[in-house]
């Protein structure tokens, strides 16, 4: 199917209150922008260029250490968005985005969005309810790296991502962006996919997919009241 810009956005879960002209208004000004595998979208401290929406493909969101060292912060996917806190808030980008794989998003202009919330109190209002959800994302973040250990982690992870209908978990190219997320190191990643494999709880179809067989096994592990590997 072919992405526009009005399928993308209502596809967004950030977006996802926001009804009527005020709606029209965020399509009216959306651009569709298409970036390759391995393109750097934006840097880190550049001006914000707007609010990203992906329709299609992966971002990578990460910031860079005075020494070099990086941590990814965010794997965006299709629905998600980024840049929307830099946008609102007229901040600089606080990371670098890159495109992990072919992707298309629809980016409402910084400038344009930001007019529009200074004209709509009704848009500032829905948008309440998309910042609580991003926040509530953020929470769980924040506990992900306290309160689990790595298994705990990487099962939340997969559930969070996989498709409802069929289990089907997409990774990343490399797998040193999704443990550098997860706050893991590399070969803690592989080896507890690994166990999970031999658990029987997924499926390994290949390097950059695998299948949940046993969704339950895998919600008790991540709330803490799962068998110890």
């Amino acid at each position: 199917m072919e992405l526009d810009v009005a399928t993308i956005l209502a596809g967004c879960r950030f977006f996802f209150a926001v009804r009527g002209p005020a709606l029209q208004r965020l399509r009216n000004m959306a651009l569709l922008r298409r970036y390759p595998r391995g393109s750097l979208i934006f840097r880190q401290d550049d001006p914000c260029p707007g609010v990203f929406v992906i329709g299609h493909g992966l971002v990578r969101i990460y910031k860079l250490s005075p020494a070099g060292k990086e941590h990814v912060l965010h794997l965006a996917g299709p629905g998600a968005t980024f840049a929307e806190v830099a946008a609102i808030g007229g901040f600089a980008c606080p990371a670098f985005a890159e495109a992990l794989e072919d992707t298309v998003c629809a980016v409402l202009p910084a400038a344009e969005f930001a007019q529009a919330l200074a004209d709509d109190h009704a848009l500032c209002r829905q948008l309440l309810t998309g910042m609580a959800g991003w926040v509530k994302h953020l929470v769980g973040m924040l506990e992900d790296v306290a309160l689990r250990d790595a298994a705990g982690r990487v099962a939340r992870y997969l559930l969070t991502v996989s498709d409802p209908a069929d289990g089907i978990v997409r990774l990343p190219s490399l797998k040193r962006h999704l443990a550098s997320h997860l706050n893991l190191t590399s070969e803690t990643l592989s080896r507890t996919l690994r166990r999970f494999h031999d658990a029987a709880w997924i499926h390994t179809a290949d390097d950059q997919e695998l299948v949940i067989k046993d969704r339950d096994a895998l919600t008790r592990l991540a709330e803490g009241d799962g068998p110890l590997l």
